[in-house]
């Protein structure tokens, strides 16, 4: 069992970030933009949306070195070209909504099952009441963490592209393109591995997972 549950947590976490690519995908396909339907993007196969570092080494480097009480990945990016897209900026900010929404919904679904199988019992006594316990809440900790990651406006996450259209023209440009160069990304991990003046991203991306959960009943 103890080989078992770090193998579906990374499961759980991989479709979870595959769903959020194929939604960024399938709305800027329905926004104008075919690029990730060219490239065979919006399947359910797992292997166009697998990434050797963000769905598998990063997951078990995160998991193993907080002795399995936080993960972090995610499935390999949909390419959208905003350029296709019938509306811009405004379009991109819809595109990238998409992602976080369908984690939030899926979340939500699994709380509302949750709570029909599991009636009067606390979160944590559910996660700990078996198999089928530890999976609700499994999906309902990590569709939470990657909503709320990636709401984030860190470039290149879509709480981004949302934050550009507060932006000039130019200004937007030049902050989202922090995102293509990999500054952002290295901003986002080293906030992780290592907290500034005692902020840690990890323990305050916790405590909004739990405020969330208390608007799904937990």
């Amino acid at each position: 069992m103890e080989l078992l549950l770090p193998i579906i947590s990374i499961t759980i976490l991989i479709y979870s970030s595959i769903l959020h690519e194929i939604m960024h995908g399938y709305v800027a396909y329905r926004l104008g933009d075919p690029t990730a339907k060219i490239l065979g993007r919006i399947t359910f196969n797992p292997v166009p949306h697998i990434d050797p570092f963000m769905s598998i080494l990063i997951p078990l480097i995160t998991y193993i070195g907080s002795a399995g009480s936080f993960i972090f990945g995610g499935a390999k990016p949909v390419p959208v070209d905003p350029f296709n897209l019938r509306d811009g900026m405004k379009d991109l900010a819809l595109v990238s909504l998409a992602g976080p929404m369908t984690n939030i919904m899926l979340a939500i679904v699994a709380a509302v099952t949750t709570h029909a199988l599991f009636p009067d019992m606390s979160f944590n006594a559910i996660a700990a009441s078996g198999l089928l316990g530890f999976i609700l809440t499994t999906i309902i900790n990590w569709n939470l963490l990657l909503a709320i990651l990636n709401l984030l406006p860190i470039p290149p996450l879509d709480g981004s592209k949302l934050f550009a259209l507060l932006l000039p023209e130019r200004a937007a440009a030049s902050y989202l393109a922090i995102g293509n160069s990999g500054l952002g990304m290295f901003i986002l991990i080293a906030l992780f591995f290592f907290p500034i003046g005692g902020f840690s991203l990890s323990n305050v991306l916790g405590t909004l997972i739990v405020f969330s959960r208390s608007f799904l009943g937990f």
